[in-house]
């Protein structure tokens, strides 16, 4: 009997050698693999002209919108002289002045 568990313990101190190294899985290790492969073809996709210029055209309406926004918000806060230009930083402290004053106003009405 000792012969069999001598021989069970060698098949599985033998398996335990195929481990991946410490502090991995064996799905991580294979996942590892896969990972590669779909990072290459998400590289691929994203070298096509298509997708360049479908991304490009998304980025547009992004910016596009973001800046109608600001536009907006501008609009709606008094500066002197009106149309005055101002970055979109000083658009926000003007916004954030602009809110607390209207609180102020409230609170003591």
């Amino acid at each position: 009997m000792a012969a069999a568990s001598t021989g069970l313990r060698r098949s599985v101190s033998s398996a335990s050698d195929q481990r991946p190294a410490a502090g991995t899985t064996a799905a991580a290790a294979t996942g590892a693999v896969a990972a590669g492969s779909r990072q290459e073809r998400r590289r691929h996709r994203r070298a096509t002209e298509r997708y360049r210029t479908a991304h490009a055209t998304r980025e547009r309406v992004r910016v596009e919108a973001f800046n109608a926004a600001f536009g907006r918000l501008r609009r709606m806060l008094p500066t002197l002289p009106p149309d005055k230009k101002l970055s979109k930083i000083e658009i926000l402290r003007l916004a954030i002045c602009y809110i607390t004053f209207l609180d102020h106003v409230l609170e003591l009405s």
